[in-house]
């Protein structure tokens, strides 16, 4: 199975390492995070991964506003995006979806079925 790269961009330290050995679980796949969301677009365009975990609520540009630069900068555009967030909400899911993000998870997240659940969005085997 080839190696799967996923980039995870929280502002939060502790959510970002909990995730990241979360996913690091599954043997294929490579972590890296970010902290903000101006540096998770400038890792995307080095890295890119073929995912993004990325949070809703952060400072300065929030994880709509992340989306948006992804979508409107060619070279990163493909790359399927699953936001992370504590507003659960129907609403806010729907609102999110309808951004054209590929799903939504809760936060805060089980660390166990994290990759599952990230995987089965993404329509990978984990």
């Amino acid at each position: 199975m080839a190696r799967r790269r996923i980039l995870i961009i929280d502002d939060e330290a502790d959510i970002r390492e909990i995730a990241q050995m979360s996913l690091e679980a599954v043997p294929e796949w490579e972590i890296s995070t970010a902290f903000s969301g101006k540096d998770g677009l400038e890792k995307a365009l080095r890295e890119q991964p073929d995912a993004v975990l990325l949070d809703v609520m952060m400072p300065e540009m929030d994880g709509p506003a992340t989306f948006q630069r992804f979508q409107e900068t060619i070279a990163i555009s493909h790359i399927p995006v699953v936001m992370l967030t504590a507003k659960v909400q129907s609403s806010d899911r729907l609102r999110f979806l309808a951004l054209g993000v590929k799903g939504v998870l809760p936060k805060p997240f089980d660390p166990i079925s994290l990759p599952a659940e990230l995987a089965e969005i993404l329509g990978w085997e984990a």
